[in-house]
């Protein structure tokens, strides 16, 4: 997942020159989903060191400095079935996931944590490399967007909606259905 591509006219990617870099890396099986960085792909290595290579070569090859995070398709499925907030709301407009790109300082979690009452309707958990959203009246007015939680946990963070969630899990294979339920 890429953070801050094809968003207001920066960084601008085009998903197939994304795909052919995948691929020049030696990844298979490339596919890639909407226009702002998500891709799915085949290949070996830590998801740290996959994201690292990503965002080298994009710097080397299209001097765009790009912040990458990488899941692998068994972690991206634990995000799905372990998604605490999935029952609060039916709309999965109302459901998202920041991905971060390590570990949050567990104090850094804490202080966060002791904020959660500040946001009206708005609720969040911290699970390992994730935050998981509920905003009900919508991502963008919600005060825990991707900037606060990247200040507040001190790591780089992308965040995607539930639907897009579900769709890149079910590019991997994981999830059976209809992706946009």
């Amino acid at each position: 997942m890429l953070r801050g591509v094809n968003v207001g006219g920066h960084n601008r990617l085009a998903m197939t020159d994304l795909r052919d870099l995948l691929s020049t890396l030696g990844f298979g099986d490339v596919v890639t989903y909407v226009q702002s960085g998500n891709a799915v792909f085949t290949g070996s290595g830590s998801p740290a060191v996959v994201a690292r290579a990503i965002a080298d070569r994009i710097a080397a090859d299209l001097g765009l400095e790009v912040p990458v995070i990488a899941r692998s398709g068994h972690h991206l499925l634990e995000v799905v079935e372990g998604n605490p907030l999935a029952g609060l709301d039916a709309d999965p407009k109302a459901l998202h996931v920041t991905f971060l790109s390590e570990p949050p300082d567990p104090d850094r979690v804490a202080e966060l944590v002791a904020l959660a009452g500040r946001f009206g309707a708005d609720r969040f958990e911290v699970i390992g490399q994730e935050v998981y959203l509920h905003c009900p009246r919508g991502y963008g007015v919600t005060k825990v967007g991707n900037t606060f939680l990247e200040r507040r946990l001190g790591v780089t963070a992308t965040t995607r909606n539930w639907r897009t969630v579900l769709t890149l899990a079910a590019m991997v294979g994981g999830v059976r259905g209809d992706p946009q339920a």
